[in-house]
């Protein structure tokens, strides 16, 4: 069991509370260098995606789970931020700057995006952010000019210091990985500054928020668009991943993706968006496989258990015709928010919090130490 002794008010911003995070996460960081020389190319794909994602869930959780404004419109500001560098590609920027105004492009975005939505809450909020997403959506679809429309834009090979560097290059992943761990090291120092404490305050009350004197409406709008500044800067990462972008990539789907990385992950932690990104990249095989393989292995069991060759060709052609339904995705994402919501509120990092308190505390540990609890301004509560 550790115990904790604070002797100096930096303790509670300190990044690492002590020795045993230098250790953890060094031996994590150094695998993460070593994984292009020990895994194979799809895994090290996969890995480029989950730093992807994981740079927005960080984004996402600074505007939903830090400030508390829900936003389902990411998806646009990830198209933003991709469309930006493919556009500016074209005119031979190298790519520190448009990576950099891409980034700067989206926040702008965000921030104009923020405006309106300052007189919004709860489900308005939401409505509005997935009509700016529509509305994003069809200005790539018909500013054929700059965005080719439908027909997409070509994403060329990035140049870095005068060397090019393939998507599927070990030297991609490490750019994914380095702007995702700076992004993190970013937020947490945002959090412990008082800007992060006046978002924090926001989520909590904004009745409570602006008796303290926080420009309520001020940092709302820094929220949106720092969180939409990151998102671009995935974008353009993005881009470069696919080298192919066009406007049926970013839709509303892509938008609840990312709102489950980090219901899945944990809303309360940065940890989350890390989590939540490796569970919503790593399902998609699983996805594959229940397409591909599932009708045939159940025909299989069918046929061992005594049904009919015709039978269990029928079976095969019902379960393939299941599998291959439009909205068989979106049903499973349904399912799988459904059962966090109901069953781990808190995510995975809260349930590894559970668990790692479990055998710190053994055998005191108590079952209500997690237990939710209503705490509201009592000029708050609904009638």
């Amino acid at each position: 069991m550790r115990f904790l002794f604070k002797t100096d008010y930096e303790d509670d911003i300190r990044l690492f509370p002590h020795s045993g995070y230098f250790v953890s996460y060094g031996i994590l960081f150094a695998l993460l260098l070593t994984a292009p020389y020990v895994l194979s190319s799809y895994l090290m794909s996969q890995l480029v995606f989950v730093c992807i994602y994981a740079t927005v869930g960080v984004a996402l959780l600074i505007l939903t789970g830090f400030t508390g404004q829900a936003s389902l419109g990411h998806a646009a500001f990830l198209a933003i931020g991709a469309y930006t560098a493919a556009y500016l590609q074209q005119f031979d920027v190298p790519f520190p700057v448009y990576f950099l105004a891409a980034g700067l492009l989206t926040g702008v975005v965000g921030a104009l995006v923020g405006f309106p939505a300052l007189r919004l809450q709860g489900i308005y909020l939401v409505i509005a952010t997935i009509s700016f997403a529509f509305i994003v959506e069809e200005i790539l679809a018909r500013w054929e000019s700059v965005t080719h429309g439908n027909e997409g834009m070509r994403v060329k090979t990035l140049y870095l210091f005068g060397t090019a560097v393939s998507r599927d290059s070990p030297a991609f992943y490490f750019l994914c990985l380095a702007v995702l761990v700076l992004t993190i090291v970013g937020a947490l120092n945002l959090l412990r500054s008082p800007t992060g404490r006046a978002f924090v305050a926001i989520r909590d009350s904004e009745t409570a928020a602006r008796s303290m004197g926080i420009n309520v409406s001020l940092y709302k709008v820094k929220s949106f668009a720092i969180s939409a500044a990151i998102t671009g800067l995935a974008g353009c990462l993005f881009a470069h991943k696919l080298s192919f972008i066009s406007p049926e990539m970013f839709t509303l789907q892509l938008s609840i993706e990312f709102i489950i990385v980090i219901l899945i992950g944990g809303t309360f932690s940065l940890h989350g968006a890390v989590l939540g990104a490796i569970f919503i990249v790593m399902i998609d095989p699983f996805l594959t496989y229940l397409k591909d393989d599932m009708p045939g292995l159940i025909a299989g069991m069918a046929a061992t258990m005594g049904a009919g060759s015709e039978r269990a060709a029928h079976i095969q052609d019902s379960v393939a015709a299941f599998a291959s339904l439009n909205g068989l995705k979106g049903a499973i994402y349904g399912i799988i928010i459904v059962l966090f919501v109901l069953f781990e509120p808190l995510g995975l990092y809260g349930r590894w919090l559970k668990i790692k308190l479990y055998f710190q505390l053994f055998p005191l540990y108590k079952r209500a130490t997690f237990k939710r609890q209503k705490i509201y301004v009592k000029s708050e509560r609904n009638r």
